[in-house]
């Protein structure tokens, strides 16, 4: 059942001067808006580029990097110690010295080993001032070498294990985040929904229960009903007018909170088109589950959260080791008075080196850092498995919940249907004395909680769905992993 609820609210009631917009929006459009203006979706967003940023630095990282290192000019006036070989002593003798020098490097790191090969060419020129004045040119043509420790923490190794991760978990988290305002939207809108409705069975009840005193008042006249009857009947009519007034007022509150949600014009007027229900679409828990595995950002942060575990612990043991690390370069030099010299018949430079850290006494601080690192990722194994086990059963529990409301609002449209028809069967035998009074009253509590379940049923509903679509990143209609969608999407507008 599809019914139309259009907020035509007067700005005398609202307490606006100006003639406002009137917008119609069903539950899809609500979700668009939202998803494209809300402050929740620009919050979302944001945090989805910080996250873009950072991986495409760290896919930046893995590529080969160009530096260049100078220093233009250094100046050098000072006395500086000097051995006087004549005399056999130090003695102190001004100096004074330009120097300038410049590297330009290729450098790229080996994500399998952590180690760097590098390829390097340098110049530099160095002029003595003073009373013996003369000039060096030293250059290093071409030089390749490569570094890394031998048994040290290979950080490469793991930032290529958890940064692709990361991001597609941000990405995922973004989708996530997007689900998350459309249950947010479907709260807003079917509480305004719920407030029109309020509203208009209000509306509808003072003129209702006026036209039902004044036939009362006649009937009195030929004491057809009771005078405590009449009393009832102007009781009534005044508690119509007092909820009337408390209607009006939630409805300028749902509305207000609709528009200001969706982050557009408060002076807004909105026609609210109600939801069908569509077609019966029973989901296997089984599929849910595959799905959420495969997708839910949760679990990929279950992921993330035992890999930096496992890294700590890596960093720790090994830390806790002897170190050593191992460098060597091949390439060629040469020292000449001029420039060109400095580039004729280079001479071959050869560097070996390998150092050791080996720890002595340390009192026990790197056991103890590796034991507790070890103990945390116990501890965050067993933690893992407890919000798995709790994401699971909410997946499950929202399928099964999902799957009764589809009959519970076809138990709802059939239940207002009788309501509806039997009011309006019970008022016209009330008009014609064939009904009393508690009659008419129960009939129209009837019909007007039959609207509500109604109401309250198509919002669980929709609320049910969204968050399987939550919970799954799935497209239960569409039959479509929204991270497809996504990256359809994203993949045109690059």
């Amino acid at each position: 059942m599809k019914k139309i609820y259009t907020l035509l609210i007067v700005y005398s009631a609202f307490t606006l001067s100006v003639l406002a917009q009137t917008v119609n929006l069903d539950l899809r459009r609500s979700i668009e808006l939202a998803n494209d203006s809300s402050l929740q979706a620009f919050r979302a967003k944001n945090l989805y580029m910080a996250n873009y940023w950072e991986y495409r630095t760290f896919k930046a990282g893995r590529l080969p990097s160009l530096s260049l290192s100078t220093m233009p000019l250094q100046y050098r006036r000072d006395f500086t110690r000097r051995y006087d070989s004549d005399k056999n002593i130090d003695v102190y003798r001004q100096q004074q010295s330009l120097y300038t020098y410049g590297n330009l490097s290729v450098s790229q790191n080996f994500d399998l080993t952590g180690g760097t090969f590098f390829l390097d060419s340098e110049l530099g020129y160095m002029r003595n001032l003073g009373d013996n004045t003369y000039s060096q040119f030293n250059s290093v043509p071409i030089r390749i070498g490569y570094s890394q420790a031998l048994f040290g923490f290979n950080s490469f190794k793991w930032e290529k294990k958890i940064g692709p991760l990361k991001y597609e978990r941000a990405k995922k988290q973004f989708l996530y985040s997007k689900e998350e305002i459309s249950e947010s939207v479907i709260q807003y809108f079917f509480s305004l929904a719920m407030a029109q409705m309020e509203f208009d069975m209000a509306k509808d009840n003072v003129a209702s229960s006026d036209t039902l005193y004044h036939i009362g008042q006649e009937r009195h006249k030929i004491a057809s009903i009771s005078q405590a009857d009449l009393l009832t009947l102007k009781l009534d009519a005044v508690n119509a007018r007092n909820t009337y007034r408390n209607a009006e007022i939630n409805l300028k509150r749902a509305m207000f909170s609709f528009v200001s949600f969706l982050n557009i014009n408060k002076e807004t007027l909105i026609s609210l088109d109600l939801p069908d229900r569509p077609e019966n679409i029973q989901i296997s828990v089984d599929l849910a589950l595959q799905y959420a595995r495969q997708n839910n950002p949760d679990f990929l942060g279950y992921k993330q959260d035992l890999f930096e575990a496992e890294r700590e612990v890596d960093r720790t043991k090994k830390s806790s080791n002897f170190d050593a690390s191992f460098s060597v370069s091949v390439g060629f030099n040469q020292v000449a008075g001029n420039f060109a010299g400095a580039y004729n018949r280079p001479l071959q430079q050869d560097v070996v080196s390998v150092g050791f850290t080996i720890p002595l006494l340390d009192w026990g601080v790197r056991k103890g850092r590796a034991n507790m690192a070890r103990n945390n990722l116990n501890v965050t194994k067993i933690s893992l498995q407890q919000k798995e086990l709790s994401l699971e059963q909410d997946i499950i529990m929202t399928v099964n919940d999902f799957n009764i409301q589809q009959s519970l609002i076809s138990s709802a449209e059939e239940a207002l249907g009788l309501a509806t028809m039997a009011y309006n069967v019970t008022k016209e035998r009330f008009i014609i004395g064939k009904a009393d009074l508690n009659s008419l009253t129960l009939s129209l509590n009837r019909q007007n909680s039959a609207q509500r379940n109604y109401i309250s049923s198509l919002r669980d509903y929709w609320l049910n769905y969204y968050k399987l679509r939550k919970l799954t990143l799935f497209d239960f209609l569409g039959q479509e992993v929204l991270t497809e969608q996504f990256d359809r999407i994203e993949h045109i507008k690059d």
